[in-house]
């Protein structure tokens, strides 16, 4: 049976989506379903660790937002344009999304940040990105990027981010993403440092997350959706803790759908775990079948995405449908300054947790 665009669809007010992170990161509230039952339990993110046994992997995306956003002025004009970096090519070069368009043809030159940084458009590419080649007098592309540029915030969120970290994990340093891998933001140092003292690895993966990750499914038939690709990357130490995981029997717990995408690209590359990197646009849907994860943590997300659709395979379509449906009663706040999910094989909390 063919599956469609809409059945992955639920009703969401839009008071729900969270438009500021909360404080601390941990005090967001926790949905914990059972993958197998669907069975549901309202908890605090500060309570993960409970549900965590000694041996258990945690596998996070260390990746660091840029801040991606370029504000620039036409050297001859003045004109304005906005420019959103995507990828990074060699050098200085980098792919770019412009708005307007019509101001950024090849040759133009724009400056930035009364001239930290300077740009010329060398190409248009296939599908109106724009080819830069960044230049500057003094310091590093990044250095002078962290002060020139800003956030680029999804576009559900409208309110300005006082604090830019808040929309970084504590655990970043690999720059490169265009968007946060978000299900990590509950997360604080104090946290991960239980979560360590209770015997559990943590393993770090890298995938830069791309702007193709708000993008929405235009077909209803979801066998015939492109995914966008990103750059992944696994070293061979943290792969040796997923791997000693496995082999003790204990689960692999991908935090977000990030992790579980770089995981899940390399079992089914490599046919094992090991050191691996290069490009995914692995597309997870129901029917699919997991070669490496056994649970996720992660946010919600949008109706009719495919990071909905990748939920919907671990857990099954009607199960994560129910908890959505649950998750809007009962209030909890939405995308990426929003509340989290444990999807579990499991639902036991330590016996002195459950007291």
């Amino acid at each position: 049976m063919e599956m469609k665009t809409s059945d992955f669809y639920y009703d969401l007010p839009q008071e729900l989506i969270a438009q500021t992170p909360i404080e601390p990161r941990d005090a967001s509230r926790l949905l914990v379903m059972n993958r197998k039952t669907g069975d549901l339990s309202h908890r605090h993110f500060y309570e993960i660790a409970d549900f965590l046994e000694p041996g258990d992997c945690l596998v996070l995306n260390d990746s660091r937002v840029l801040p991606a956003r370029l504000f620039g002025v036409k050297e001859d004009t003045g004109a304005h344009v906005e420019f959103l970096l995507l990828t990074h090519r060699e050098g200085d070069d980098w792919e770019a999304l412009a708005g307007p368009g019509r101001r950024a043809k090849p040759g133009s030159r724009f400056v930035f940040g009364d001239g930290l940084l300077r740009a010329e458009v060398l190409d248009v590419l296939e599908g109106g990105n724009r080819l830069l080649r960044f230049s500057y007098d003094e310091g590093s592309f990044y250095e002078l990027l962290d002060r020139v540029g800003t956030m680029p915030l999804p576009h559900y969120i409208t309110e300005e981010l006082k604090d830019q970290e808040r929309y970084q994990n504590v655990y970043s340093r690999e720059r490169g993403s265009a968007a946060a891998p978000t299900a990590g933001l509950h997360f604080t140092p104090e946290l991960l440092d239980r979560i360590r003292a209770k015997g559990v690895r943590i393993a770090f993966v890298t995938l830069h997350v791309g702007l193709g990750t708000f993008r929405p499914v235009k077909v209803e038939n979801i066998t015939e959706h492109h995914m966008h690709s990103e750059h992944y990357a696994l070293t061979a130490e943290n792969a040796a803790l997923i791997n000693a995981a496995k082999a003790e029997g204990k689960r692999v717990i991908a935090v977000g759908t990030t992790s579980c995408r770089t995981l899940e690209t390399i079992g089914t590359r490599e046919g094992c775990i090991c050191e691996s990197s290069g490009w995914t646009d692995i597309f997870i849907y129901p029917g699919y079948s997991f070669k490496v994860i056994d649970c996720l943590i992660t946010n919600f997300h949008l109706p009719q995405s495919t990071l909905v659709m990748l939920v919907s395979a671990l857990a099954g379509r009607e199960h994560v449908l129910n908890a959505y449906k649950e998750a809007v009663e009962e209030r909890y706040r939405f995308f990426s300054f929003g509340d989290a999910m444990f999807i579990t094989n499991d639902m036991h909390m330590d016996d002195e947790a459950a007291e």
